[in-house]
């Protein structure tokens, strides 16, 4: 990484970084220390943006293909670089799905489900990131309110499934199956929904609560995210219910209440029910809220990218603590003073995005390189190349990064310096000041790796400011002019989750052709390619690892169903999003119940 020129200071520190990653020994530089506050969020839902970078791992293929101009491969075409599975539609239960694709149809039946949704977008179940446990906050009271809703929407699924309320106010569902060998399907969903900014209110075409539909879009927050899915699941099963569907495999659904802030009082509690009940590896599959797909070719080449991963997490507070005092005799530098330094000294690194030739981002992109229609054909021609090539595989890195700046954050950690304090009063040296980073850790790394390289990074300056470092619960500096202390901001560190198999995988394709079913049976002639990604935000799955090695991390919609993404102002669905979410889940449930691939 070439040096820039930078102003004189008294911060003569910069490390650089190799294209490996690492980080190479600071040398003296001279530049300058603005105070910058880097804010950087991105969505786990954007699948418009993540179907260019998902990720997937497979065997690679030395193979080149011989004619570039065949590609990209239709998606009926299989390839050997992103095998894909035939589409799967219930056999033993067809009439019943054949019968239920024509109720879905009918108008009176889709206007009860939209005003169904609208019922539950109606209560404002939000979660905040301040809420204390369950009975110690009324806040979580909404959640009450709730389940009244729920329960006389369905009361059918209410009386035929039994509920179990785990810590007060998360719902599991157990659909007991009539084979007690086979293990059980987990669907999963969550209650929450990220709170309305009050300032916001008025800026809303409709109330955020309103739950309208106004004849193309059901208007309310969490109709993105994720009341569509939690309630696309009740009216399949109540649908299932009325028509007679008994289950040979047991079916368990779980509703957490806090997946928009920490998930400890949700899927943290039922993760530990579900384990007692279930056993560790107790479940076939899992299907969570994630990626959802992209239409090319006018709908007839629908791109699909469930997350098989997600990235791991962890919030780093910096904490720079020296004397007080009278601000009328200040030292050189204060602790706020300090702690700038530092923070711009991270900003000025950021982790070198990496893109290993045995990683799932490589072998995405060989999907997209052998299915998508938006890669350019020089960089189709170049992934293709890095199955053997080291000057290739570097080319392809550089392309997708220069293609959009998401890539970054698909192919390596990333950092947000995202929270500051400092400072009680204008005449008095600040004894004390702290920022929190947040850190979304690649796939290929982990915590202990990001603690060391940063500790590696800012020891150096702390050391140039003659303070001592703690680092994690270690000292591994000494100084006389104050501390310098590295922690888990919050203790919520996360490794990056494992990452679920594929390749041969029964789940997979299980999952794979009941998607390529509801595509090929809903627009006639299109067709789907199901390739893996990963998920750069945290899902509810983060607490269920134990339960089975299958999980899966999809929503059955597009971006052009949501009128203006998640947690944002004006969130909206398309109506007919639902009764696409309806077909999913009954050919997965049905599916589920006769294949031989769980």
């Amino acid at each position: 990484m070439a040096e820039d020129k930078h102003s004189s200071t008294d911060l003569p520190y910069v490390v650089t970084q190799n294209a490996e990653g690492q980080r190479k020994q600071p040398k003296r530089v001279r530049l300058d220390i603005p105070f910058v506050l880097l804010m950087f969020m991105v969505g786990i839902a954007c699948a418009k943006q993540l179907h260019k970078f998902v990720l997937r791992r497979s065997n690679c293929h030395a193979e080149k293909p011989v004619h570039l101009e065949d590609y990209p491969l239709p998606p009926h075409v299989n390839s050997s670089y992103c095998p894909q599975s035939e589409a799967i539609f219930p056999i033993v239960h067809g009439e019943l799905n054949a019968k239920l694709e024509k109720l879905y149809l009918e108008e009176s039946f889709q206007l009860k489900a939209f005003e169904q949704l609208g019922r539950v977008i109606r209560v404002p179940s939000e979660s905040h990131d301040d809420l204390r446990p369950v009975g110690e906050d009324d806040r979580w009271n909404v959640f009450g309110d709730l389940h009244s809703v729920l329960e006389s929407t369905f009361p059918l699924v209410f009386d035929k499934l039994k509920a179990t309320k785990v810590n007060t106010y998360n719902i599991v569902l157990h659909w007991q199956g009539s084979d007690t060998t086979l293990k059980p399907i987990l669907l999963t969903a969550h209650q929450d929904v990220v709170p309305v900014e009050p300032t916001t209110v008025e800026q809303w075409e409709q109330p955020p609560y309103s739950g309208f539909y106004d004849g193309a879009w059901i208007w309310g927050r969490g109709t993105a995210d994720d009341k569509g899915s939690l309630v696309a699941q009740l009216i399949t099963v109540d649908a299932l219910l009325r028509n007679g569907f008994v289950p040979k495999r047991t079916i368990v659904f779980a509703y957490g209440i806090d997946e928009e802030s920490s998930g400890l009082q949700g899927a943290g509690k039922i993760a530990t029910y579900l384990e007692e009940t279930y056993g560790k590896d107790g479940f076939a599959i899992l299907v969570d809220e994630g990626g959802g797909y992209l239409s090319q070719d006018g709908g007839k080449r629908i791109l699909a990218v469930p997350a098989v991963s997600e990235k791991g997490y962890l919030d780093v507070r910096v904490e720079v603590n020296t004397p007080g005092g009278h601000s009328s005799v200040p030292p050189r530098h204060t602790s706020i003073g300090i702690l700038s330094s530092l923070l711009t000294h991270i900003e000025a690194h950021p982790h070198v995005p990496a893109l290993p030739r045995n990683s799932t981002p490589f072998h995405t992109t060989l999907c997209l390189a052998s299915y998508s229609t938006q890669l350019p054909s020089e960089l189709r021609r170049v992934a293709f190349d890095a199955v053997e090539s080291d000057e290739a595989l570097e080319r392809l890195r550089d392309g997708l990064l220069a293609r959009d700046p998401i890539a970054a954050a698909m192919l390596g950690t990333t950092q947000a310096v995202d929270l500051v304090w400092g400072g009680v009063k204008v005449n008095a040296l600040p004894e004390t000041a702290s920022g929190v980073i947040n850190h979304r850790i690649a796939e290929h790394s982990s915590v202990a790796e990001l603690q060391k390289d940063i500790t590696e990074l800012l020891s150096p300056v702390a050391s140039l400011f003659n303070l001592s470092v703690n680092a994690f619960g270690k000292n591994v500096g000494e100084g006389g002019a104050g501390d310098l202390v590295l922690s888990d901001a919050w203790g919520t560190a996360l490794e990056p989750s494992p990452v679920s198999p594929t390749l041969g995988s029964g789940p997979w394709k299980l999952l794979s052709g009941t998607i390529k079913a509801t595509v090929q049976g809903g627009e006639e002639g299109a067709d789907a390619v199901v390739i893996p990604s990963l998920g750069i935000g945290n899902t509810d799955t983060k607490s269920y690892w134990s339960l089975t090695r299958h999980i899966f991390r999809y929503t059955h919609i597009g971006p052009e169903d949501m009128r203006n993404g998640a947690h944002t102002v004006n969130e909206a669905i398309r109506a007919t999003s639902v009764i696409t979410e309806l077909r999913f889940f009954t050919k997965l449930i049905l599916n589920a119940d006769e294949s031989l691939l769980l």
